[in-house]
């Protein structure tokens, strides 16, 4: 039988639907050696700060609240309970502080940037303790990295985790850990991807930076992540991160993200900030730019980085997802220490 020629306009939707969801790319080996550029300065999406801004900064910038805004301290949310129990086909994540998180997801137990630190340079202690217990923990399967600053890679926390536990880091910084002789450490570019017992783990692109010394400026890549289970079920860790393009290009290469944890706070003065973090209403339109069914926010209510008032990061989140039109319970809002399983 002659097969008949596709149609123009199947051909055309078959290429529509190719550009909106290209293919994954294949994972690569774990702790692959590799080498990298020198430099990532051509990734960044906005100039960093020049001499003119700094010298606005110096003159007018406010890095910490005033007392009227810190006076909500003691009334941040705060209510640590056990790790919920979970299997295999189990997705559940416990927000530990700041951009912190036990995430549960087939069967692995996997944290994102773990700070369990009390303070971190250049920064008052933390204003939430910890929401878990590192004794609560269980083994840990993998750690993934979004980037090198310290209110992110703190090097006592990673102290604690054996050598041979699988760290997952953006490209160029492999090189900080095989120095701390850690044993399993995978580094990826933007769309790159890896796996860890079953699960799919793409590191994905961020407007954000990097800098941990005076000498290392965008040295090592930035970037979030995106993990996927046996199931196809998907949690987006967005790191750190201004509102830009790169979110709805994230939505359409992985669709059907069940849980988008991003960023809201650490955002005033916005005029110094904006490039690289989101404030609350940006990651609301950066959750429906993915795509994601739940939002749970983060980097809020843990260390003073900036000069909102420390509450009104939950405040504006909530009036915003509440302004989109959005179902109130798709918002896990958490309280450090508190637990969500996705149904």
């Amino acid at each position: 039988m002659t097969q008949q020629p596709r149609s123009t306009t199947s051909t055309r939707a078959s290429a529509k639907d190719a550009a909106a969801h290209p293919p994954l790319a294949e994972p690569r080996p774990p702790a692959e050696r590799r080498v990298w550029p020198r430099t990532f300065h051509d990734r960044l999406t906005a100039p960093l700060p020049g001499l003119k801004a700094l010298a606005r900064f110096a003159r007018e910038g406010a890095v910490r609240p005033g007392p009227a805004g810190l006076a909500d301290v003691p009334r941040l949310p705060y209510a640590p309970g056990p790790l919920p129990r979970v299997d295999a086909r189990t997705v559940a994540v416990t927000w530990a502080g700041h951009a912190s998180w036990v995430v549960r997801i087939g069967g692995l137990t996997v944290l994102t940037d773990p700070v369990w630190s009390r303070r971190i340079l250049g920064t008052p202690p933390r204003v939430t303790r910890v929401g878990v217990a590192w004794s609560a923990l269980p083994r840990v399967d993998a750690v993934v990295i979004s980037h090198n600053h310290y209110d992110h890679l703190d090097a006592p926390t990673l102290r604690r985790l054996p050598r041979d536990t699988p760290v997952l880091v953006p490209a160029g910084l492999g090189r900080w850990f095989h120095r701390r002789r850690f044993t399993r450490v995978t580094e990826l570019d933007w769309w790159e991807a890896t796996e860890v017992g079953g699960v799919r783990f793409d590191f994905v692109p961020a407007h954000h930076w990097s800098k941990r010394t005076l000498t290392d400026t965008c040295r090592t890549l930035w970037g979030g992540w995106v993990l996927t289970d046996a199931d196809a079920r998907r949690v987006y860790f967005a790191g750190d991160t201004g509102y830009g393009h790169w979110f709805g290009r994230i939505g359409r290469r992985y669709p059907g993200i069940d849980l988008a944890l991003l960023p809201i706070g650490a955002y005033d003065p916005r005029w110094w900030l904006s490039d690289v973090h989101c404030d609350p209403e940006e990651a609301v339109r950066a959750a429906q730019d993915v795509g994601a069914r739940h939002m749970a926010p983060m980097h809020w209510g843990t260390f003073v980085l900036s000069a909102e008032p420390v509450l009104e990061p939950l405040t504006r989140v909530r009036a915003a997802w509440q302004q989109a039109g959005l179902p109130r319970e798709r918002l896990w809002d958490l309280p450090v220490g508190a637990s969500r399983v996705l149904e």
